[in-house]
């Protein structure tokens, strides 16, 4: 459905070293990167960070939050852990989520900007 999605960041180099470290965990990395924008992907871009006056504020009630697909539950435990030490802030800790259905398995945190982000494995690989 999506071709891509695109946040802001109030710093880029706040922003690439948190999503640097976060998304490489994953198996996603940063292939294309200007004076203004990030972008984040595999085979092709998904994901732009970019810089921006007035990023979106860091507020729950928005109900945004951006979901990552991870390929495995260590996945989700690295892109967790690396983006708490590259300036995120804890939002979840790894685990299951039977709430939200069998064998979700997920992590959340904040980036430097507030943006929640998640980083989810379906199964048990």
């Amino acid at each position: 459905m999506l071709n891509h999605i695109s946040i802001g960041a109030s710093s880029l180099s706040a922003a690439k070293t948190f999503y640097d470290a976060a998304l490489s965990a994953l198996g996603y990395r940063c292939s294309s990167e200007d004076v203004g924008s990030l972008g984040y992907g595999n085979k092709t871009v998904e994901f732009w960070v970019l810089q921006c006056e007035k990023p979106v504020p860091d507020e729950a009630a928005s109900g945004l939050h951006i979901c990552f697909t991870a390929p495995t539950r260590d996945g989700v435990n690295r892109f967790h852990a690396a983006g708490l030490r590259h300036g995120g802030r804890d939002h979840g800790k790894p685990g299951p989520r039977p709430d939200y259905g069998p064998d979700y398995y997920a992590a959340f945190l904040k980036d430097p900007d507030g943006f929640r982000i998640e980083a989810y494995c379906h199964g048990n690989p």
